[in-house]
């Protein structure tokens, strides 16, 4: 059995623990805060430019030159480059590894395939180093802090590869910040760009402005061709894919480091409350031990 000095000890290390670990979700709450202001307000950004995507491709279909556009041209997927968003750090529970167990799943759907992978972030680096995948460049540091132009040089990479035809396809795996207790875990393909039907019988509001008349819904002019128009915006929504990739990504791990924290500082008090409880019972039994003794030896006196 354990003394009380241990038991002492033991406590005042998981105190210490716990502390620091409070300290760490409560560091995490803020940094979510503003990673999910950030993650959000690309939203609608992104899903205007899928909008205007999908209306500018609708607009240029009947011009026989769209098809040789190079973003839109699908191949054969011989040779696949596979983009890996993750962490730079742990302790953010099953984050990594649920990501780099659905990545896995889909090297081994395309095992016949030559495969290439991109690394964002420190954690997918060394998983992929590990295991001997192609790692053909990482990015570490930008992952807590993502910027436009850091996205926009990955992307202008990925288009470089697959204009040039040493990529066949390219896809993005990453945790999407869905809720603080449930990421959602997304694999899509980016390259080549799968342009949305546009669906004029299914507009949002978000596809309409108001003003005196009512709801109107937006028509475009064009001063250009549209098919000039989408060889402009193809890499620009490539760009826009993976920066917003990278705000979920640091949203979601966020997300996944605060409940972490939580989870590890109630689990500490739980500790905490066991050891306080065994304190105390061997204290019990030290003090009864003692009474006996001294009642025994008056009894013997007597």
């Amino acid at each position: 059995m354990p003394s009380l000095i241990d038991i002492r000890r033991r406590i005042r290390s998981v105190k210490n623990m716990q502390q620091i670990t409070k300290a760490m979700k409560m560091v995490s709450a803020a940094k979510l805060r503003r990673a999910q202001e950030h993650a959000l307000a690309s939203r609608p950004y992104a899903n205007m430019m899928q909008r205007v995507l999908s209306n500018v491709a609708a607009a240029a279909a009947a011009n026989p030159d769209i098809a040789e556009l190079p973003l839109l041209a699908a191949r054969e997927e011989k040779r696949i480059q596979l983009i890996v968003v993750s962490s730079d750090t742990g302790l953010a529970g099953a984050f990594n590894s649920n990501l780099f167990r659905m990545s896995q799943r889909f090297v081994d759907e395309h095992s016949g395939a030559e495969l290439r992978v991109e690394t964002i972030g420190r954690k997918s680096r060394d998983y992929f180093r590990k295991r001997n995948f192609n790692v053909t460049g990482d990015y570490i540091g930008i992952v807590d802090k993502p910027t436009y132009e850091k996205a926009a040089e990955i992307a202008d990479k990925m288009i470089d590869l697959y204009g040039k035809a040493e990529v066949d396809a390219v896809y993005i795996a990453v945790n999407e910040f869905k809720t603080v207790m449930a990421p959602n875990l997304v694999l899509k393909r980016i390259l080549p760009v799968e342009v949305p039907e546009a669906s004029p019988g299914n507009k949002n509001e978000e596809d309409k402005l108001s003003g005196p008349g009512g709801d109107q819904v937006v028509d475009y002019i064009y001063e250009e061709p549209p098919q000039e128009i989408l060889r402009a915006l193809l890499p620009k929504y490539v760009e826009m894919e993976i920066y917003r990739a990278m705000l979920e990504s640091i949203s979601a791990y966020h997300a996944a480091r605060m409940a972490a924290m939580d989870a590890a500082t109630s689990n500490a008090g739980d500790v905490i409350q066991d050891l306080t409880l065994t304190m105390n019972r061997i204290r019990q039994d030290r003090i009864t031990r003692e009474i006996i003794e001294i009642v025994s030896g008056a009894a013997a006196l007597s």
